[in-house]
Parts: C-alpha cells; sequence; structure tokens
C-alpha cells in the first residue's frame, strides 16, 4: 500500500515540502496513517499561490513598477563640469590673460507640470501591475481547480467502474449457477464473461486518464509528484447571488479590470503629459571661474539660464501627442472588451451552474432512484426466469451510467464555481470545506477527512 511518509523521504526536499502541504495525513491511531488521505481543494490553492512561476513573474513586474514611480517624479541629474580655458599648447599653461579653470553645474527643469503628469502616469502603471498580480492569483487557482475537478470525476468514475464490474461479476456467477442446473442458457454466461471483460477495458482506460490527470494537476502545482490522493469536493454554496449582482460585481472587482481601468488612467495621464511636451524645457546653470593675476587669484562667477527648441516637433513632439492618444484610445477599447467579455462569461458559468445542479437534483431525487430499483426488480425476475439476461446488464449500465454522469455534473459545479471566482474575484466556495456526499464516501473507506 501506499505509503506518504516513505513516498516523500525519497523525493528531493523541495519536492518534499510540497508534497507534505497536499497529503493531509489523517490524525488518529498509527494504523490509520496508512490509508489514503483526501486532497482538499484549499490545500492545493496554498501551494499554487506560493509556487506558480507566472504568479511570481507578476510579483516581480509589479515590484518594478513601484520602483519607478519616485525616479519618474525628479527632474534629470545635474550636470556638473570641470574645466581647464585657454591654456597654450604644448606647454599647458594658462594664456594671460584668458586662462582659467573653471567649473560649471547646469541643470534641466521640466515645466509645465511635465513632472507632476509623469509620476502620475508611473503611479496607475504601477497600480495596473498590481492589480495584475490579482488576476495571476485567481488565473493559478483556476487552473488547479480545473484540473482537481477532473481529477475527481475521472476517480468517482473509476470506483464507479470497479464497483459495476464486481456486480457484473456477481450476475455472471448467477448466470453459471443458474446454467448449472438448467434453469439459464450458456449465452447468458458467455455475455456476462465478455461484459466484464468490456469492463476490465474500461477501468484500464480510465486508469490511464486518472494518470493523465494527475500529471496536469502536478503541471499546474509546478511540482513533479503525481501521487495524489483522492479529491474530495468542496462543500458548494446552496444559494448564490443573482446573475446581476455576480455581473455588477464582476465589473466593479475582477482584478483584470481594475488592472484595465488603472491603464487607462495611466494613459490619460501619458496623453495629457504628451500634449505639454511642445513646452520647451528650462536650463539653468551657474559657473564659477578663477585665474592668475597680476594682483593674485582673481575669480569670477556666471548665471546661465536656457532653454530647449523644438525645432523637430513635427517629426517628434506632435508625433509623441499622437502617439499617446492612440495608446490611450486602445486602452479605452481593451477595457470595453474585457468588460464585455466579462459579462458574457459570467452569464455562460452562471446558465452552466444552474445547469448542472438542477440536473443533479434530477438524477438524485427521480432518475438514480427509479433507475437502482429497476435494477433491483431485474435481478429478482432473473433469478426466477422472469426477465432476460441482457435486459438485467443494460439496467445495470443504465445505473452504472447514471452514476458517472452524477459525478461529472458534482464536477461541472465546481469548475463553473472557480470560474466565476475568478470573474468576480471573489471567494464564493469554502475550499477547505468536504461535501457530505464524500464524507460519507470516505467514511466507508475508512479514510479521515
Amino acid at each position: 500500500m501506499y505509503n506518504p511518509i516513505r513516498a516523500l523521504s525519497r523525493r528531493r526536499p523541495a519536492n518534499a515540502l510540497r508534497v507534505a502541504l497536499l497529503l493531509a495525513l489523517p490524525v488518529g491511531a498509527s494504523a490509520q496513517q496508512s490509508m489514503p488521505p483526501v486532497l482538499r481543494l484549499g490545500d492545493l490553492y496554498r501551494v499554487a499561490e506560493r509556487s506558480s512561476p507566472r504568479l511570481g513573474v507578476a510579483r516581480e513586474i509589479a515590484r518594478a513598477a513601484e520602483a519607478r514611480i519616485p525616479g519618474s517624479r525628479r527632474p534629470p541629474d545635474p550636470q556638473l563640469q570641470l574645466g581647464w580655458m585657454n591654456y597654450s599648447l604644448p606647454g599647458l599653461r594658462p594664456m594671460a590673460p584668458l586662462g582659467m579653470t573653471q567649473l560649471q553645474l547646469m541643470q534641466m527643469i521640466p515645466v509645465a507640470g511635465k513632472l507632476r503628469l509623469a509620476g502620475r502616469a508611473a503611479s496607475w502603471e504601477s497600480r495596473a501591475a498590481a492589480e495584475r498580480v490579482g488576476d495571476a492569483r485567481w488565473e493559478a487557482r483556476t487552473q488547479v481547480a480545473m484540473a482537481f475537478y477532473d481529477l475527481y470525476r475521472t476517480d468517482r468514475s473509476l470506483e464507479v467502474a470497479d464497483e459495476t464490474r464486481r456486480l457484473v461479476a456477481d450476475i455472471a456467477r448467477a448466470a453459471r449457477s443458474m446454467y448449472a442446473v438448467g434453469s439459464g442458457s450458456q449465452a447468458d454466461v458467455l455475455r456476462a464473461q465478455v461484459e466484464i471483460a468490456r469492463m476490465d477495458e474500461d477501468i484500464v482506460r480510465m486508469r490511464a486518464m486518472r494518470s493523465a490527470m494527475a500529471a496536469r494537476l502536478a503541471v499546474a502545482l509546478t511540482i513533479e509528484d503525481t501521487s495524489f490522493a483522492t479529491p474530495a469536493l468542496p462543500a458548494f454554496p446552496e444559494a448564490l447571488p443573482s446573475l446581476d449582482s455576480l455581473q455588477r460585481l464582476a465589473l466593479a472587482e475582477r482584478p483584470m479590470l481594475r488592472a484595465g481601468a488603472a491603464e487607462l488612467r495611466a494613459a490619460d495621464a501619458s496623453t495629457a503629459l504628451a500634449d505639454r511636451e511642445i513646452w520647451p524645457d528650462v536650463t539653468v546653470g551657474v559657473q564659477y571661474g578663477q585665474q592668475r593675476g597680476e594682483m593674485g587669484t582673481e575669480r569670477m562667477g556666471s548665471l546661465m539660464i536656457g532653454a530647449s527648441i523644438p525645432v523637430f516637433a513635427r517629426s517628434r513632439q506632435l508625433a509623441m501627442r499622437d502617439e499617446a492618444q492612440a495608446m490611450r484610445a486602445m486602452a479605452a477599447a481593451d477595457l470595453d472588451a474585457m468588460r464585455a467579455e466579462t459579462r458574457g462569461r459570467v452569464a455562460e458559468r452562471y446558465a452552466d451552474l444552474l445547469r448542472a445542479r438542477r440536473l443533479l437534483a434530477l438524477y438524485e431525487t427521480t432518475i438514480l432512484p427509479q433507475a437502482q430499483a429497476a435494477v433491483t426488480s431485474a435481478l429478482a425476475s432473473y433469478r426466477v426466469g422472469g426477465t432476460t439476461f441482457m435486459a438485467l446488464l443494460d439496467d445495470q449500465m443504465t445505473v452504472n451510467r447514471y452514476r458517472q454522469e452524477s459525478y461529472a455534473l458534482r464536477a461541472e459545479q465546481g469548475k463553473a464555481l472557480a470560474e466565476l471566482e475568478m470573474l468576480v474575484g471573489r471567494e464564493l466556495v469554502d475550499a477547505d470545506s468536504v461535501q457530505p456526499v464524500d464524507v460519507a464516501a470516505s467514511a466507508a473507506k475508512g479514510v479521515t477527512p
């Protein structure tokens, strides 16, 4: 039996730490520690938020954008020059009376509020980068959730297939017993054996699919280990806000939209800054010089004021204005597109969630109980020769299909809720909880959720 402690000890320390976060061993007697634990979505979220490379990149981009703010509000660095003026060659002696040593300090001063606008643009760009961190966090969570729910569906379908195979094997034994006493047919025995072989094929296919789903989850978590325990669904909320409320919440709180709005504000500031680039910047300088004279060292000072002349305004300053206006229009159009896409995706996921909930309620209250009752009745009737083996087998396969579809509907609910969380920027599900249906299933297996 798989032992997580021994498996962790054979792995590298970094992977062992990450996998330990995934495998919450049951607390209790030492005998229970060998039982496979359940996999909680909340544990996966915490691992993803620490190990996601994209989230790490987004954090560093935000840190870099924040570091640019102070410098954008400062004028260019002053220029300090030291010169030896009018020295003779090749003797390098100061020429009388013009030779001197000179020290000059020059400072360019932007006018018309350019520094204030540059600082405002940098601040909004930093705000947008910070919002992108939140968006990357929700993206990482959603990617993990999708792989988690696919793994859940595969595991539960595999359990149903295993249980169905055992039931078909029981039916086959009944068919052989009836054939042995002359009340059954050999065709029923052969058909049962064929059905068992087909179930074995399905189980092999599902186990391969399970390995693929585990690999997808490991990729989402940026780890190498794929020996995940059986996922346990979190408790989904019984009631949700209306579609209009979710759409309004998404438009106000989705990090991607907030980042787009911040980028639009930054584009507004950049456009205003580009409009003022035509204003000449002022340059102020002071100069100190000294030379040796007949009366000793003579000292002199100068004050200089200048301005830049936009002689290439058509190809530089005015072109910068056109560029800033185009970038502003692009940011506005991008934000409008993201808002429309957000409204549409919220509506789609909300419809998927309602459909999955209604179908699951129909399966659990009507379809599955009736199908299971039909199997029970058909099995009793088959043992007394009241129905055919094919009818009994079809009824059992129908129950098998309905059970697998019910688990698929639960996984679809989880996927829809995970994407809604990303769209509205809020947690809608307690990821550390476990659904009662999975609590019951775990208890039946001796697992402590």
